[in-house]
């Protein structure tokens, strides 16, 4: 078995109905371009906020991924 060698992106997912819906969407958007994805490590979780009510969730998230191997 050879060693795995890793890549990390950071990226931030939002919705406006909750924090897991926030990190599902920025999981979707960056399986449409990586593959390989093994992790995700969410760094920040806030929300926006309009007439004094929460508008969307937004959660950074870092995505981990293995490279291809040549």
């Amino acid at each position: 078995m050879s060693a795995h060698v890793y890549k990390k992106i950071e990226i931030v997912g939002s919705s406006t109905s909750s924090i897991e819906e926030a990190v599902n969407n920025a999981m979707a958007k960056a399986a449409e371009s990586i593959r390989n994805i093994r992790w995700v490590e969410l760094v920040e979780t806030r929300c926006h906020v309009e007439d004094q009510k929460i508008a969307y969730w937004q959660v950074t998230c870092k995505i981990g991924f293995t490279l291809d191997e040549n």
